[in-house]
């Protein structure tokens, strides 16, 4: 097994009496991609949250390549190489793609060298952000104000945006929520692409796409971490079946 670029140990967060998350450990890799699961009130996005540096763990550790990033900012987190998407689609509606994934690029240009050049004319940035746009699927689709594209779209330049900081690790909130099967089906896709060079946690409610895409899957529930393997081993979980009942799990074996 190889090294996990991106790991929790015990990782707790409580709001007052609350644990919102309790205990979690979790290992992602280069090359996988990593589904959490479970019910609206899971945990789920308070763990990404912890993961990225917006939420402050209350116990517990966070490590990257070895080096325990607990404390550190999001900023700093995004610097290192963990890059995330959010629920809501976070663009900027009145820029075009290019632009958006221009900006993105240019946080990864030394300061000294941000203070002296024109951005707009910095080509390592532009050419960055041509990359990223391409790794999307947006090739073409630069010029376009980014408030304009589709909702599919949209999701896809976000992802480009955080493929334009040159990230290890994808942290990803329910990239596929309000999408059609088109869109979903793209999106899939582009995530298959994106699984080879990357560590990926997904958070997603679409268990078509999970059991599709999925190496490893954990369940939580309450903040718990309910089960954690392979897929066959969460389809075949007596305890993963109880939890959900007749929820989408269930329609898949589990």
């Amino acid at each position: 097994m190889s090294e996990a670029v991106l790991a929790t140990h015990g990782l707790t967060r409580h709001f007052g009496g609350l644990a919102a998350v309790s205990g979690v450990s979790i290992a992602l890799q280069r090359g996988k991609l990593h589904a959490v699961v479970g019910p609206n009130g899971a945990g789920k996005t308070t763990l990404i949250n912890m993961l990225s540096g917006d939420l402050a763990a209350t116990t517990g550790t966070v490590t990257y390549e070895g080096d325990d990033v607990t404390r550190e900012s999001a900023d700093r987190r995004s610097r290192r190489g963990i890059g995330r998407s959010y629920q809501k689609t976070n663009i900027f509606g009145a820029f075009t793609a290019i632009e958006n994934c221009r900006l993105a690029a240019q946080s990864r240009v030394p300061r000294a060298l941000r203070l002296l050049a024109d951005a707009s004319a910095y080509r390592p940035t532009i050419d960055a952000a041509d990359r990223a746009l391409a790794a999307a699927g947006l090739a073409g689709r630069g010029e376009r104000i980014a408030a304009t594209l589709s909702h599919g779209e949209q999701r896809q330049l976000e992802i480009a945006m955080v493929l334009a900081t040159q990230p290890k690790v994808l942290l990803l909130d329910e990239p596929l929520a309000g999408m059609g099967a088109d869109e979903a089906e793209r999106m899939v896709g582009l995530l298959k692409s994106l699984a080879p060079e990357h560590a990926i946690l997904l958070v997603e409610h679409d268990m078509d796409a999970v059991f599709a895409l999925a190496q490893v899957i954990t369940v939580m529930v309450n903040g718990q971490v309910l089960e954690s393997g392979v897929p066959a081993r969460i389809r075949a979980s007596a305890a993963v079946q109880q939890a959900y009942l007749g929820d989408p799990l269930s329609e898949h074996g589990a």
